[in-house]
C-alpha cells in the first residue's frame, strides 16, 4: 500500500480505486450508484470496501457483514446496517414503520411483505442521506440471511437520486441470485509486477527463484495468499526450495495456514477466538459474558491482536473470514458445544440467538431447547423471515425426541419453506415429514402443502387437482381450510383454463359446495357460484355469484381475504358483464395490495384493472396503472412479459410494440400452463387486429379466444372479435355461430353492458330496420354504462353501416363522435378507422391525439400526475416505490419542464390527472 495526495491507495488496484472514487463523487453531487463487487476469497474486496470508506469524508459510512453462522437470523445483516439510524425510525410512512418495526422486532404486528420492508428500508436510507451523502458498505453478501440480502437487492433496485451508495462484496461462486441484476466489478488477481512487489513485504529472509515462481503462480495474483502461503513454509524451504510442492486448493491452503497460526497462541486465547468466530455479529458484550463463563481471562485477547488475526473494538472484526472459519475448524466437537453454551447463557437478552447457541450446544434430543427453537421460528415468522423459521423448525426437529412432535415441526419447517419460495427444498421437507408418524391432518396439510407448491411455482394444470385432492381430505378434519382450499383450487383452475382437466373441474363442482360454514359468507358466495357455474351452467349460476359479487362489493374485507379471493371476484364480475362490479372489485383488490406492501398480488391486481380502464376508455388512469405495474415488475426482478402492456398496447393500436409483447406472452402462459394468460393474449391480438382493420388476421386468434369457455371473461370477448372479424370478413356463419354462444350468455345476464354488447354483434349481421334498430339500442345500453369503449365501438360500426346505406350526413354524426372518442382514449387504431370513415363521407377528419406532454418521460409523467392529485411525495414514493427525495428530484424536473412551480399549477397542465373518474 502507498500514500497519495487523496489517502490510502492499493497496489495494483489503481483502476478500481478511480472507479470506485467516481462512484462517491457522483454520490456527493446526488446521485446514488450502486456496485456488487466479485472475486474468490483474499482477492481483495475486503480492501477495497475500506478504501470506499477511507475516500467518503464528509459521508455517513454504514457497515454490516455476512457471517455464515449467522444465515438463519432473520434481518439479522440488514440490522446491522440500520442499526445506527433506527432513531429516524418514526419519521417515516406509518406503514413502513411497522413493518421494519416488525422486522427487527420492535414491534409487534402481523408479519410485513419483504418488499415493504425493502421500501422501509428504502426510505430510511434516504432519509439518513438528506443531512450528507450516505455510503453503505456490506462485505461478505453472500453469508446474509436471505431475507436482508432480499430487502438490500431491491433497495439496489430502486435507488436513483437519494445521495446513497451500496457497494457489495462477495465471492465470485456465491449463488447470491438476488444481487445477480446489478452492476458488477469484477475483482481480478493483481498483475506479475504488483504480486512480487507485495510478496516481498511479506518475506523477512532469502527467498529461492524457483520458490518465488511457485508462489506467484499457485496465488494467481491473490492478494492474501501472496502474504499467506510464505507463511506455511519453513526458513529452509523458502531460501533453498526444498520440500514438496502443496496440492491442496488454494482457499484451503490459505484456511491451513491460518490454522498454522493459530497453533502457537495460548490455549486461552485460541478459546476466546472460537467464541468470536461463534457469535456471530461481534457483539463484544456477549463475547466478555461468554469468556467470563469460560475462565477466560481478559489479557488472553491481546495475542491474537497482536498476530493481526482479530481486532477488538466496539465490534470484533476477524482479519478475513478465513480466519473466523479456521479458529472454527480447529476446535473439537466438545470445545464447539462448551463455547456455544456459554454463549447462549451471555445471549439471554436475545432470545433467538440464546435458543440458536442452545440448540448447537448439544446434539442429544432436548424437548426444551426443541420448544424455544419453535418460539423463534414463531417471532421470524412474525417478522417476515420465512427462511429463518424454517431454519429453526428444522433443528427444532433433529432435536424432538417424540417421532409425532419431529414429523409435525419438519411440516412447519416445509410450509416455511413455501412460504420464503423455496419450492424444492419445501418438497423435500414434505418427504421426510411424510415418512414420520402424522395424524391424518397432518397428512391432509402434506396434501395441500404439495398442492400450493405446484400452484405457486408453476400455476400449471396439475395445481388444480392437487388442490381438490387436498381440500376433500381437509373436509371431515378442519372445514375452514378446506372451504379456503377448494377457492384456492378454483382459482387455480381458472388459470389453468383449457390446460385444466374437465373431470378435475366436474369433481370440484359437485365437492365444494359440501363444505359449508357460516363464518365467511361472501367467500362460500363465491364459491357456491363457481361451483354452479360450473355445474348448473351460466343462467342458473347467475343469482348466487350476484350476491356474491354485491357482497365484496360493498362489504368489509379483510387484508388476508381481499389477497386471496378479490381476483376471482374480479374475473368473475367480469365474466357475467356486471361493470359495476368489474370496476370496483379490482380498484378494491389493487388498493389492499398496495397498503400492504404485497406485491406479487399487486401485479396480479394491476394486470385485472388495466383490462377494465381499458373497457373505460380511461386513457390516464391506465397509463397511471400501467406505469405502476413497471415499477412493481421493476421492484420484484420480474422478467415475466408485461400483460397489462400488452392489452394497452392492443387497444391503442400500437401494432410494433404489442405483436412482440403478444407473442412472448404466448410463449410463457403455455410453457407454464396458464389457460388464462392464453385466452387474454389471444383476445388482445384479435382486438388490434380488429381495430386495425384486418378482419380476416383477427379471425384465427379471437376463435382461439372464443372456444375455450372455461377460461370465463376472456373468452366471452374473444367471441364478441370472431363475430365482427368474421361478419366483414365474409364468414357469416361462423359469426352466426359466435353470436349464439354469445347470446347464451347476454341474454341470461340481462346487464346493459351484455345486452349492449349482444345488440352490437347482431346489428352486423342484421339489415335494415333490424340493424338499425340493434345499433340504436346498443347505443342507448352502452352509454348507460362505465365501458365508454364499447359505445365507441358501437358508434364507429353504426356509423360505417349508414355510409355503406349511403346516409352520409347520418353517418357523420356518429363517425366523428367515435373518432373523438377514440382519439380521447388514445385508441389508434380504431380511431383510424373512424377517420377513415368519415374521409369516404366527404367529410375531412384531421389526425388527432389526445394531448400528451412528450416532453416528459413516463416516471416524470406518472409522478406529475399523481402530485396534481395532491399526493404528497412519500404518498408518492410508496405507490411507485420509490424514495421521497427521487420523487421531488423528478418534480423539480417536471416544474421546468412544464413552467410551474407548483403542485397546484399541474392541475391547470394536466387537466386528466384531476378528472380522471376511475380510481386508480
Amino acid at each position: 500500500m502507498s500514500r497519495g495526495d487523496r489517502g490510502p491507495s492499493l497496489r495494483g488496484r489503481r483502476s478500481e480505486c478511480e472507479s470506485l472514487e467516481q462512484l462517491i463523487t457522483s454520490v456527493r453531487t446526488g446521485q446514488s450508484r450502486v456496485l456488487v463487487l466479485r472475486g474468490e476469497a483474499g482477492i481483495g474486496k475486503t480492501a477495497l470496501l475500506d478504501h470506499v470508506a477511507g475516500s467518503a469524508a464528509e459521508c455517513h459510512v454504514a457497515r454490516a457483514t455476512g457471517v455464515e453462522s449467522e444465515m438463519e437470523l432473520a434481518f439479522a445483516g440488514l440490522h446491522q446496517l440500520c442499526a445506527p439510524f433506527l432513531d429516524r425510525l418514526g419519521r417515516l410512512p406509518a406503514p413502513q414503520q411497522d413493518a421494519l418495526g416488525t422486522a427487527f422486532g420492535l414491534r409487534d404486528g402481523n408479519a410485513p411483505d419483504r418488499f415493504l420492508i425493502g421500501l422501509a428500508v428504502l426510505s430510511l436510507l434516504s432519509d439518513v442521506a438528506e443531512d450528507r451523502p450516505l455510503v453503505c458498505l456490506v462485505d461478505d453478501a453472500q453469508w446474509l440471511d436471505q431475507a436482508s440480502a432480499q430487502a438490500l437487492a431491491f433497495v439496489a433496485r430502486r435507488l436513483f437520486a437519494e445521495s446513497v451508495a451500496l457497494v457489495f462484496a462477495t465471492r465470485t461462486t456465491a449463488d447470491d441470485q438476488a444481487f445477480r441484476q446489478l452492476p458488477e466489478m469484477l475483482v481480478r488477481g493483481l498483475g506479475d509486477a504488483d504480486a512480487r512487489a507485495l510478496l516481498r513485504t511479506a518475506l523477512r529472509g532469502p527467498l529461492d527463484s524457483a520458490v518465488r515462481d511457485e508462489i506467484i503462480a499457485e496465488a494467481r495474483g491473490n492478494p492474501l495468499a501472496l502474504l499467506e502461503l510464505p507463511r506455511g513454509r519453513t526458513p529452509a524451504q523458502l531460501a533453498f526450495g526444498l520440500g514438496m510442492p502443496n496440492s491442496m486448493p488454494l482457499v484451503s491452503r490459505m484456511e491451513q495456514g491460518f490454522l498454522r497460526r493459530l497453533q502457537p497462541l495460548p490455549v486461552d486465547t485460541r478459546r476466546l477466538l472460537l467464541a468470536a468466530a461463534v457469535e456471530p455479529v461481534g457483539d463484544v458484550t456477549v463475547l466478555w459474558g461468554a469468556a467470563e463463563r469460560l475462565g477466560i481471562p481478559p489479557g488472553a485477547a491481546a495475542p491474537a491482536a497482536e498476530a493481526g488475526l482479530v481486532e477488538f473494538g466496539a465490534r470484533v472484526r476477524f482479519r478475513h473470514p478465513l480466519v473466523r472459519s479456521a479458529a472454527w475448524r480447529a476446535a473439537g466437537v466438545r470445545e464447539l458445544q462448551e463455547v456455544h453454551a456459554a454463549l447462549a447463557e451471555a445471549a439471554e437478552l436475545d432470545p433467538d440467538r440464546r435458543a440458536w447457541h442452545r440448540a448447537q450446544a448439544g446434539t442429544d434430543p432436548d424437548e426444551a431447547v426443541a420448544t424455544e427453537l419453535e418460539r423463534s421460528a414463531d417471532r421470524a415468522q412474525a417478522r417476515g423471515g420465512f427462511a429463518a423459521a424454517a431454519a429453526f423448525h428444522e433443528r427444532a426437529a433433529e432435536l424432538t425426541p417424540d417421532p409425532v412432535d419431529r414429523a409435525a415441526r419438519v411440516l412447519a419447517a416445509a410450509q416455511a419453506k413455501l412460504q420464503a419460495g423455496e419450492f424444492d427444498p419445501a418438497l423435500d421437507l414434505l418427504a421426510a415429514a411424510e415418512a414420520g408418524p402424522l395424524d391424518d391432518l397432518g397428512r391432509a396439510r402434506i396434501d395441500l402443502l404439495r398442492a400450493q407448491v405446484a400452484y405457486a411455482s408453476r400455476r400449471g394444470n396439475e395445481a388444480p387437482r392437487l388442490l381438490l385432492a387436498a381440500a376433500k381430505r381437509l373436509e371431515p378434519l378442519d372445514i375452514e381450510l378446506a372451504r379456503e382450499t377448494y377457492l384456492n383450487a378454483f382459482s387455480a383452475a381458472m388459470y389453468a383454463g383449457r390446460f385444466a382437466r374437465a373431470e378435475d373441474l366436474a369433481e370440484l363442482a359437485a365437492a365444494a359446495p359440501r363444505a359449508t360454514t357460516a363464518q365467511n359468507r361472501k367467500r362460500d358466495l363465491l364459491l357456491e357460484g363457481l361451483a354452479s357455474l360450473v355445474r348448473d351452467g351460466y343462467s342458473a349460476a347467475l343469482p348466487i355469484v350476484r350476491r356474491a359479487l354485491q357482497a365484496y362489493r360493498t362489504e368489509e374485507i379483510s387484508v388476508a381475504e381481499g389477497l386471496r379471493s378479490l381476483w376471482v371476484a374480479g374475473v368473475v364480475a367480469a365474466d357475467v358483464w356486471d361493470d359495476e362490479s368489474f370496476n370496483v372489485l379490482p380498484a378494491r383488490f389493487v388498493k389492499i395490495a398496495r397498503d400492504a406492501g404485497a406485491l406479487s398480488e399487486l401485479l396480479l391486481a394491476l394486470n385485472s384493472r388495466i383490462i377494465m380502464l381499458v373497457f373505460a376508455g380511461e386513457q390516464e388512469a391506465a397509463t397511471a396503472v400501467v406505469d405502476e405495474a413497471r415499477a412493481v415488475r421493476e421492484a420484484l426482478g420480474s422478467e415475466r412479459p408485461l400483460y397489462e402492456v400488452m392489452v394497452f398496447t392492443a387497444w391503442q393500436g400500437r401494432e410494433e410494440h404489442a405483436l412482440p409483447l403478444i407473442e412472448a406472452s404466448m410463449n410463457d402462459v403455455v410453457a407454464r400452463g396458464e389457460g388464462i394468460g392464453a385466452a387474454v393474449a389471444q383476445w388482445a391480438h384479435a382486438l388490434l387486429l380488429n381495430g386495425l382493420g384486418r378482419y380476416e388476421d383477427a379471425l384465427v386468434p379471437a376463435r382461439a379466444a372464443g372456444d375455450c369457455p372455461q377460461e370465463l371473461a376472456a373468452a366471452n370477448w374473444g367471441l364478441v372479435e370472431l363475430i365482427e372479424s368474421a361478419a366483414r370478413s365474409g364468414a357469416p356463419d361462423i359469426a352466426a355461430d359466435a353470436l349464439e354462444r354469445l347470446s347464451e350468455m347476454t341474454q341470461a345476464s340481462g346487464t346493459d353492458w351484455a345486452l349492449g354488447v349482444e345488440s352490437r354483434s347482431r346489428a352486423l349481421l342484421s339489415e335494415g330496420d333490424a340493424a338499425e334498430r340493434l345499433y340504436r339500442e346498443a347505443i342507448e345500453r352502452l352509454g348507460r354504462t362505465a365501458v365508454r369503449a364499447e359505445l365507441a365501438r358501437a358508434r364507429l360500426l353504426y356509423g360505417e353501416w349508414l355510409r355503406r346505406e349511403g346516409r352520409r350526413l347520418d353517418a357523420r354524426e356518429h363517425l366523428r363522435a367515435a373518432h373523438d372518442l377514440f382519439t380521447a382514449m388514445g385508441a389508434k387504431g380504431f380511431g383510424e378507422r373512424a377517420r377513415r370513415e368519415l374521409l369516404a363521407t366527404g367529410e375531412t377528419a384531421r389526425k388527432r391525439t389526445v394531448e400528451t406532454r412528450d416532453d416528459l418521460t413516463a416516471q416524470e409523467a406518472q409522478i406529475a400526475r399523481l402530485a396534481a392529485r395532491q399526493r404528497t411525495n412519500s404518498q408518492i414514493g410508496a405507490q411507485l416505490f420509490i424514495s421521497p427525495r427521487t420523487v421531488e428530484w423528478h418534480l423539480r424536473k417536471v416544474f421546468t419542464k412544464l413552467g410551474v412551480s407548483s403542485r397546484k399549477e399541474l392541475a391547470g397542465v394536466l387537466p386528466d390527472a384531476v378528472q380522471a373518474s376511475a380510481p386508480v
